[in-house]
């Protein structure tokens, strides 16, 4: 069996070092070292732990941003509800695998102003979800398919405020589980949001 390319490596030692000890504690020296590479090798592939974080954040954790950008351009394939019920399941999984990941930033004000600033460069950011979900819904109220008043902006934010929201809300509980499964709580939130946005 062939080795894995070192590009492959290096992903998926960024992923389970930014899980396990975070994205500020994860170090392109740690990286490389896990990858089995050197720290020369890491950056012939990517130019930055930032960018290696959005891949990451693109290439190991549930597929949001293609699946945002599918229904943008063909809106119809499914019912709205159903769209909707798809994008929370996933906004959901993505922020419960992306925040053990990016949760330490918010202890270090400083590094998080760098990280952000790096993450403009790259054209990514926590904002780039809810444009998505955003022009999703903007097809679908332009297709008449949802109220031609429906405020899409404040739409998105509640649907993945939501999803971010389950994320870290029940490790506090008792049993640290939500109270409602995954699939559940996706198409209870799609019904939800669908009454306020129906024609």
């Amino acid at each position: 069996m062939q080795p894995k390319p070192a590009r492959g490596r290096i992903v998926d030692a960024a992923y389970e070092l930014m899980l396990t000890i975070g994205l500020v504690r994860t170090t392109t020296k740690e990286i490389a070292r896990t990858a089995g590479c050197s720290e020369a090798a890491l950056y012939k592939h990517f130019a930055s732990k930032e960018e290696l974080f959005v891949t990451v954040l693109r290439e190991r954790l549930p597929r949001l941003t293609p699946l945002l950008d599918e229904l943008a351009a063909g809106p119809q394939r499914h019912s709205v509800e159903e769209n909707l019920t798809e994008i929370a399941r996933s906004a959901a999984l993505f922020y419960e695998q992306s925040f053990p990941i990016a949760a330490s930033l918010y202890a270090d004000p400083p590094l998080k102003r760098r990280h952000e600033a790096a993450m403009r460069e790259l054209g990514a950011g926590p904002h780039m979800p809810i444009r998505g979900v955003d022009a999703y819904l903007r097809a679908e109220r332009d297709a008449g398919r949802i109220a031609a008043g429906a405020d899409t902006c404040a739409a998105a934010s509640l649907l993945l405020g939501a999803c971010a929201q389950r994320a870290f809300a029940y490790d506090m509980t008792e049993d640290g589980k939500p109270p409602q499964s995954l699939d559940a709580f996706a198409a209870g939130l799609a019904r939800t949001l669908l009454r306020g946005v129906s024609p």
